[in-house]
């Protein structure tokens, strides 16, 4: 019911889940795209509340709820003495997974994660990644931490799905689109000699989720670093294509090369522009 309101009543959002629906499938009607774009809110209406419930979920809670493929992948990896970097992306409840993770062996997981602009929410969803004995990290300065953390043979946990700027990421491919994504798994990964695992943690129909665990990625100092983001992109891609209604479309995913499907955003920066220019003269 959340997700449906916010479908009718957030014309912005809707906006850019719909052009970038259409953006990546071109062959879909208008209808499916509707249809799938209802969907998504719905799911994302769902995420919100279960994040809510995180906060005070306990161990039993969380772990029951859960039920993993790929469970040789993941033991194989977390018994290894070698750091870990786990990837994902904002697929189904991705919160869930990595709390999952700290639960279910016991040990910490540093999450780089972006500060939310509501203080409110953002004290909520720290609880929720924290409750789970997680060690929270802002985006902005987190190379220092995982760096040490690796280095000493812990774990960390990246998304990996969303746009970032062009001077900072690598160029791939997502749905046949350029895109540019973050290399830093696959950077770390060669400087620690770190096992890179990919995780997405989907809700299942009924209830409950399921952890899907895909094979480590095979990194080395010699790999073309543009390959290597593209196969761990590829992975992300092929999820997002089986369970599309519980990606979060919500991003601006190829802003940096196709700014004309959110126009929006170029009125802003020149909003922005302006008004700076007009305080610099003032002064």
């Amino acid at each position: 019911l959340i997700g449906l309101l916010a479908y009718i009543l957030d014309r912005r959002h809707r906006s850019i889940v719909i052009r970038n629906l259409c953006f990546a499938n071109p062959a879909f009607s208008r209808k499916k795209v509707r249809s799938l774009a209802i969907d998504i809110f719905k799911n994302f209406g769902i995420t919100a509340l279960e994040i809510c419930q995180m906060a005070f979920f306990q161990k039993n809670d969380l772990i029951k709820r859960v039920e993993i493929i790929g469970k040789k992948y993941l033991t194989d990896t977390m018994n290894s003495s070698r750091s870990v970097i786990i990837y994902s992306a904002h697929i189904g409840n991705w919160e869930m997974g990595v709390s999952f993770i700290s639960y279910y062996f016991g040990l910490p997981v540093l999450l780089v994660a972006r500060r939310i602009n509501s203080k409110f929410f953002n004290n909520l969803i720290y609880k929720a990644r924290a409750r789970s004995g997680n060690i929270i990290v802002d985006k902005k300065n987190a190379l220092r931490p995982m760096a040490e953390t690796l280095k000493k043979g812990g774990i960390i946990a990246l998304m990996i799905d969303q746009s970032t700027k062009i001077s900072r990421g690598v160029d791939v491919l997502f749905y046949d689109k350029t895109a540019t994504s973050t290399p830093a798994a696959s950077v770390l990964a060669r400087r620690f000699n770190s096992i890179v695992l990919p995780i997405f943690c989907i809700r299942k129909r009924k209830g409950g989720f399921i952890l899907i665990i895909k094979p480590p990625v095979i990194m080395n100092k010699i790999d073309d670093l543009q390959a290597s983001v593209q196969e761990t992109t590829q992975i992300v891609e092929d999820i997002v294509k089986k369970y599309p209604e519980q990606w979060f479309w919500f991003h601006k995913r190829w802003k940096r090369h196709y700014p004309h499907l959110y126009k929006e955003d170029i009125k802003k920066r020149k909003q922005r522009k302006n008004k700076e220019k007009k305080n610099n003269y003032v002064l």
